[in-house]
């Protein structure tokens, strides 16, 4: 029997993660614990791209939740990062001056949002970033110089979802939202200049659309889009006559990655997202390179960063069974040097493979999705955790799970569905999540039980579901839609009412409203239809134990959400166990909190399945 993965291999901080080489090449920083925060690092890059670890200093100095995300100014000076308080998602804007070690809070507003926009080489010293702080609904475009600090307003929003700047740091393209889920691309020739209808995207293209960023010359945008196709395609948009050129299809995945080279604003790699990651090379120059990256490591490649001159790049790989590595790649000697893993303890223990599976659901819709199963022993008759995924416009992926491994060691196969709604499919696909919430959508999670069952995985008595965000409603839903099918439910902030969580998502989320209002149900019109899909409208229906944990300061699914269902349950006398978190928002940041919620769901499933616990 393999040995059991400490929680803390799996769900603690990581011991480096996110490096990003700096503009000029010179140097590398990452995420790593300082005192067992996440803060940034960072050292110096030698020849052939090899780092001294031991010579590497922490550059922040965060103390609570920890730094999830930071980039590189162009100027090679400053570091920037995001951080909130307590999860609210309220993010500030800091810097550190690599120079001084001086550190700002560059956006010191209450109750305010800060959005990064743009960033440009030839504008070292500033970045476009968006702020709600006249109007909480809406992002206006600031510009910010990094030497003075100077907040600049530069485009007020009349009502738009986002913005995409061209190379001279113009806002040159933003999308508009109609009451309907359909989306106007606007654009201008430059700054002052009226803005023009450059697309109309009907609702059903809606996700399925975005920008990647204007060429060069700033006289054409490249766009994914499934406008005139049935998935999401690449293409390149002339702003004068509006003709469109396709640059990149699949005929069944959507478009999930494009890599654009920082010097001609061409695309070079593009990505699609099949059972695992496919490639296809669009610069001649890159052929190469994809092929020195691709005998590397066995795993998928992310092209995660690069310098401005784009002559060395960073390269993530995702394995199923294994760390993500990271690698420094040089493209005029074709040549990666190894620079670290994200948890290298996990080489220490005997992990699963994510297998990928498809299966009909009943009416016929094919769906995919990745089985893992212990990594020894039987693969017949397995206790099972149907482990949904969040969004629900996202999906599952193949590669390094904690979750899934999580689940395996302690001796449960782990379904991972991307049911209906899930993206990388073709807009049909997401499409046929409309309004289907707690219907079709949670159909397709009971069939992928049957198939698990009939294949002879799966013992139909010890099978959970367990998830968060829409993954969490997922569950609440299995628990009292279909409650003789589990044996007990985990739910980690989901919502329990539909109403209620499309009355209360964050301000800002305002010019999102209508596609929540067509792919979910309209509050003010369909207050039956949502009442008829949530949990809570059931919540007498409930047999099984419940698990429930959420955030405090969850701004997308309040707390109301998981303390209706619990009053609920506690009035019916329902067995449930509620963990809340007052200091953490959507998902936990702080690792003693993780590792709380993680014992208390290892404990409560062995309960239920039989699986095995670290004590």
């Amino acid at each position: 029997m393999a040995d059991l993965i400490p929680r803390q291999v799996l769900f603690g901080n990581p011991e480096r993660a996110a490096p990003r080489l700096s503009p000029d090449g010179s140097r590398l920083a990452w995420i790593a614990p300082h005192n067992g925060v996440l803060n940034v690092w960072l050292t110096a890059i030698g020849p052939g791209g090899g780092i001294d670890l031991r010579a590497a200093e922490v550059v922040t100095d965060d103390t609570d939740r920890g730094i999830r995300t930071f980039a590189w100014a162009h100027d090679n000076r400053h570091l920037l990062y995001l951080q909130d308080t307590g999860g609210d998602e309220n993010w500030r804007l800091y810097d550190v001056d690599l120079e001084t070690m001086e550190r700002r809070d560059l956006t010191p507003f209450d109750g305010v949002q800060t959005q990064l926009v743009a960033m440009e080489p030839e504008f070292p010293a500033e970045l476009l970033i968006g702020l709600n702080k006249d109007n909480k609904e809406l992002h206006d475009v600031y510009r910010l110089d990094l030497v003075t600090g100077k907040l600049t307003k530069e485009v007020e929003n009349p009502g738009y979802l986002g913005w995409v700047a061209d190379s001279r740091l113009v806002v040159r393209a933003a999308f508009e939202p109609a009451p309907d889920g359909s989306l106007r691309v606007l654009v201008r020739d430059d700054a002052g200049d009226k803005w023009r209808v450059l697309l109309e995207v009907p609702a059903d293209d809606a996700l399925t659309t975005d920008a990647v960023g204007f060429s060069a010359d700033g006289k054409s945008i490249v766009m994914i889009t499934s406008l005139d196709a049935e998935t999401a395609r690449l293409v390149s948009i002339d702003l004068a006559s509006g003709e469109r050129e396709v640059l990149a299809a699949d005929p069944v995945s959507d478009v999930s990655d494009v890599r654009i080279s920082p010097v001609t604003k061409q695309p070079q790699i593009v990505t699609f997202n099949k059972d695992r990651s496919d490639y296809l090379v669009l610069d001649p120059s890159a052929v190469d390179d994809l092929a020195a990256i691709r005998a590397l490591s066995p795993g998928d490649p992310m092209f995660t960063s690069g310098d401005d001159a784009d002559e060395n790049w960073l390269v993530a790989f995702s394995n199923d069974d294994g760390p993500v590595h990271y690698y420094a790649y040089d493209r005029a000697s074709l040549t990666g040097a190894f620079l670290f893993e994200h948890q290298p303890e996990l080489a220490r223990y005997q992990l699963s493979h994510l297998e990928p599976f498809e299966y009909r659901a009943r009416d016929g819709l094919t769906i995919h999705g990745y089985a893992t199963f212990p990594a020894d022993g039987p693969r017949t008759g397995l206790p099972t955790v149907l482990y949904v995924h969040g969004g629900p416009w996202a999906r599952d992926a193949w590669g390094y799970n904690a979750s899934a491994q999580w689940f395996a060691n302690r001796g449960y196969l782990c379904l991972m569905v991307n049911y209906r709604g899930s993206t990388g499919y073709g807009k049909a696909f997401i499409n046929a999540g409309d309004r289907e919430w707690g219907a079709k959508m949670q159909d397709d999670l009971t069939d992928a039980v049957a198939h698990a069952v009939g294949q002879g995985w799966s013992d139909p008595k010890r099978i959970a579901i367990f998830g968060g965000s829409y993954g969490g409603y997922a569950a609440l839903a299995g628990a009292t839609f279909t409650p003789d099918l589990y044996r007990c439910a985990v739910d980690l902030v989901g919502p329990s009412n539909l109403k209620t969580l499309i009355e209360t998502i964050p301000p800002y989320w305002a010019p999102m409203a209508a596609q929540f209002h067509r792919r979910v149900g309209d509050p003010a019109k369909d207050a039956e239809f949502l009442w008829s899909r949530s949990p809570l409208s059931r919540a007498d229906q409930i047999k099984i134990p419940m698990l429930i944990a959420q955030g405090a300061n969850d701004p997308r699914v309040k707390q109301a959400e998981s303390e209706q269902i619990v009053a609920a349950m506690k009035a019916a006398g329902i067995e449930h166990e509620y963990l809340l978190f007052p200091d953490e928002g959507h998902g936990f940041a702080k690792p003693e909190n993780r590792m709380i919620f993680y014992a208390a769901a290892e404990k409560f499933l062995a309960r239920y399945l039989g699986g095995r616990v670290e004590e």
